[in-house]
């Protein structure tokens, strides 16, 4: 198995409580790239980037158009913009129209990142109460990357979950102190 270079993480409504839990727990030597997408409305500023950078040991920062990526750091996709990631692993930022009636759009991130990784992702879906995300973990699986689901029994919202299983039914489906343990030990993959 190819070790992982980059993990991609959706999330919707319960997404605060779920993050709280994955991100703190990676060690301040990880050195994979994060990049997060959590449905936010456009008028509103993602909140999550300070509220995380004064839990976890990572940097935690908002994502910047071209910015190259950086091993070690937690991104997250600004409010109104799709996240993606171009084929030589610069970030990019597009205000095209929403997928999935979301911008930014889960599906947007996990299949651009697919296509740029390959084997070296690992996508994530944690809770949401809507479909975006299970097209992108089903991009993530057909590249050879690992694909994990969030049990449903402990999501707060179970459609974007359950959405995704079906979408992708050999994804790892964990709780989310056993995603946060397999998030750790990759570092030694």
């Amino acid at each position: 198995m190819t070790p992982a270079r980059t993990i991609v993480i959706g999330a919707s409504a319960g997404a605060v409580q779920a993050l709280l839990v994955l991100l703190p727990a990676l060690p301040a030597d990880f050195a994979l790239t994060v990049l997060v997408v959590v449905h936010v409305p456009p008028d509103r500023d993602n909140v999550l980037v300070p509220l995380l950078r004064a839990k976890c040991l990572l940097p935690v920062k908002e994502a910047e158009d071209k910015e190259p990526i950086a091993a070690g750091v937690i991104y997250f996709a600004p409010s109104d913009y799709h996240l993606l990631v171009e084929p030589d692993r610069t970030l990019a930022l597009s205000a095209d129209e929403p997928v999935n009636y979301s911008r930014p759009s889960i599906d947007v991130l996990f299949e651009s990142a697919a296509d740029a990784y390959r084997e070296e992702l690992v996508g994530v879906i944690l809770t949401g109460a809507n479909h975006d995300g299970a097209a992108g973990l089903k991009a993530v699986a057909d590249a050879g990357g690992v694909a994990i689901v969030q049990d449903s029994g402990e999501a707060y919202a179970t459609a974007m979950p359950d959405a995704a299983r079906e979408a992708s039914p050999t994804a790892l489906t964990m709780n989310l102190d056993a995603i946060a343990s397999y998030l750790s030990s990759l570092e030694t993959a």
